[in-house]
């Protein structure tokens, strides 16, 4: 890589006059492959830990590599084809976050394959909408960096005649892979090591977890998130466990120190960690609130100043989807929109009269598209502020499903009693869900397609091209990602719901957001919350908001939403998150004693190179293992026992965990030795 290249200018590869092939057949097609590969990667990440990583490096990694087996190919082609990819990835988190919420408070004993798919193609296709009247504004102010949108655009410059980064990126996935099939299929490699002790009346002990898929993505996230996560680690399980075993006592009938443990964590810390994430959340969306509406003024002020000659009189590389067309869309939208809504909002359980009823789901529709515009509005200016991987979807998402419940709790207060009925209450929580997937899809859609189009800007790809891809790879995901949660639901079990007997409890998939949202709207209709554990929760993160301010001016900072994901997720899951997010940490300080004496240029240059190593590996190690996680579901989804392939008996698990440490110890070398060899 050339320090020129590296440094490319503000000019795009491709000038607005160049007549370069775009939306090819092997664009659209490649595409389509990689958007139900990455789709499915990220719903088993973010149904484990409530975490996902942005698919558009390794889609455009990957369609480099493999368009350059092509004897015409360039760089607007593999743009397309990680615009598209990358809406697996998104829409994946959008629905997850929300819809097994309907699981867990047992509305749903699975995922209704029409229902989810509507559920996540409106909300997708209302986000890419929602993105089309700020493009300008937002790719046009310079506050707004898109981390992950400049680092594909820099990406395609530099790699525009090789495929860089390919073989990283296939090592990883390969290496995940196997490691996960050995892991989770046939179990010759333990997921976790424990020791937990009960002295007198007191629980202690600690955990450690040897995913591949956790460490990779505690790499990409970094120390910083690592930290804050460790500090709710520190905060609900090495403080929590033993305190509230003495404050409460040890749970009856419960004998075994682990099972101690995780009891008092469902019945105590969690709400502790609902709490903080609540805060976080909310603490989130009142620092955007300013930025939002500046940056959506401008762009309705820049649109009426639209040239009257028609969309062929704009540039090639400021066209959009004609805002008349993206008008249009959006009222047909609104019509299968209604009939999902009164799907739910009409239910026979509610004992409703037609006209209160549908009166109703006229106020959710309205709602859903107001809602969903401006949180997609908000997740896109975050998604340029601090980039898509950390732009606060679930907190949108949370938001939105507290609005949307205090909004159907109003209309209908007078008709239902939401305290005694619990029919009733269940079928509105439900509604409240479903408003809430439809915006966090969107929201969730906006944010990555914001990055999408910084890259594009970069290199002079299309704008309206982008958009249609993205729609196309919306598609795409809603018809594919209902029959993948479905199969990891059958395989695993989601959020304390098993669908069948005798499944092992420590596979479940937790989807800690999709719980929170359950805890949320079950508390908010019913009037029930552990008031104690939830008021703590949400005092700490005040507390870590005031000490975020305290310590500013020192460059330190609290991340709050992490801090409380570290406190809600077993500490099992959330170690391997720690372990890779410092090992970032390690390498980037290695890397800056290596390079301490090299001109600034070269060591730019060369600090580049290999942070983008260790984030292909990573998302490697994230993807190959996340995909081998959904292979395996087929075979447990059809006997309903996650140790169908198993080679060992119980009896081998304490060799199995010392075999993970070995593996997960040897994956951390691997990792910094392929990095610093990248120098």
């Amino acid at each position: 890589m050339s320090s020129s290249a590296f440094n490319a200018g503000n000019q795009p590869l491709f000038p607005s006059s160049a007549n370069v092939p775009e939306m090819t057949l092997k664009a659209i097609l490649l595409s389509v492959v990689l958007t139900v590969i990455l789709g499915a990667a990220n719903a088993f990440l973010a149904l484990k830990v409530g975490l996902t990583i942005s698919a558009s490096i390794p889609a455009a990694v990957l369609s480099m590599g493999i368009l350059h087996l092509f004897k015409r190919s360039n760089a607007l082609e593999s743009n397309l084809v990680q615009t598209s990819a990358s809406a697996g990835e998104a829409l994946a988190s959008g629905m997850v976050f929300a819809l097994p919420a309907l699981i867990i408070i047992h509305y749903w004993m699975g995922f209704h394959y029409w229902t989810t798919m509507f559920i996540g193609l409106l909300g997708g296709v209302l986000g890419v909408l929602c993105t089309i009247p700020v493009r300008k504004v937002f790719l046009a102010e310079p506050s707004l960096r898109f981390p992950e949108g400049t680092a594909i655009g820099n990406i395609l410059r530099v790699n525009a005649e090789n495929s860089l980064g390919l073989k990283e990126l296939l090592a990883g996935g390969a290496l995940g892979g196997l490691i996960a099939l050995f892991q989770t299929g046939f179990k010759l490699i333990g997921e976790m090591a424990q020791i937990w002790f009960i002295r007198g009346h007191v629980a202690f002990g600690i955990a450690c977890g040897f995913s591949p898929a956790l460490l990779g993505a505690g790499y990409i996230i970094g120390a910083e998130v690592g930290a804050a996560i460790l500090a709710g680690v520190i905060l609900g399980w090495v403080v929590g466990v033993p305190v509230l075993s003495l404050v409460y006592g040890l749970p009856l009938g419960v004998t075994h120190p682990a099972d101690v443990a995780m009891l008092l964590w469902k019945t105590y810390i969690r709400y502790i960690g609902v709490g903080t994430m609540m805060v976080g959340g909310l603490y989130a969306i009142s620092t955007l609130i300013k930025p939002i509406f500046s940056g959506m003024r401008a762009s309705m002020k820049s649109m009426g100043h639209w040239d009257e000659g028609g969309l062929t009189s704009v540039p090639r590389i400021e066209r959009d989807i004609p805002i008349h067309i993206v008008f249009y869309i959006l009222i047909l939208l609104m019509i299968p929109t209604y009939f999902l809504l009164a799907h739910f909002g009409m239910n026979q359980a509610l004992g409703l009269s037609s006209t209160v009823a549908r009166t109703m789901t006229l106020l959710c529709l309205f709602y859903a598209v107001l809602a969903g515009f401006f949180f997609s509005a908000v997740c896109a200016y975050f998604a340029g502020l601090i980039g898509s991987s950390s732009s606060p979807i679930s907190s949108m998402a949370l938001m939105s499903l507290i609005l949307s419940s205090l909004l159907i709790m109003i209309w209908l207060g007078s008709h239902l009693d939401f305290d005694t009925q619990s029919t009733k209450t269940l079928a509105t929580a439900a509604l409240a869900i479903v408003i809430t997937a439809v915006i966090s899809s969107a929201a969730a859609i906006s944010s990555d397609i914001m990055q999408d189009l910084k890259a594009g800007q970069m290199i002079g790809a299309t704008p309206w091209k982008q958009q249609v891809m993205m729609i196309i790879g919306v598609v795409i995901s809603a018809l594919c990602i209902p029959w993948i949660l479905d199969l990891l639901f059958n395989a695993y079990g989601i959020g304390g719901v098993l669908p069948h007997e005798g499944m092992d409890p420590s596979q479940m998939l937790l989807a800690p957001q999709a719980g929170l949202m359950a805890a949320v709207v079950t508390g908010l209709f019913t009037h029930q919350f552990n008031a104690l554990m939830l008021g703590l929760g949400m005092g700490l993160g005040i507390l870590a908001i005031i000490l975020n301010r305290s310590f500013q001016k020192r460059g330190i900072k609290i991340p709050i939403l992490p801090l409380g994901l570290g406190i809600y997720l077993p500490i099992s899951t959330t170690t391997p998150l720690i372990i890779g997010g410092f090992l970032s940490l390690y390498v980037k300080k290695v890397l800056n004693k290596r390079l301490a004496k090299e001109p600034k240029a070269l060591r730019l240059e060369k600090e580049h190179q290999a942070q983008q190593t260790g984030l292909l590996l990573s998302c490697g190690l994230v993807a190959g293992a996340s995909v081998m996680a959904v292979i395996l579901a087929i075979p447990f989804g059809i006997e309903g026992n996650a140790n169908v392939l198993s080679l060992v008996s119980a009896a081998y698990r304490p060799f199995g965990a010392v075999l993970g440490l070995i593996v997960i110890v040897g994956l951390i070398l691997w990792i910094k030795r392929r990095v610093l060899k990248a120098l």
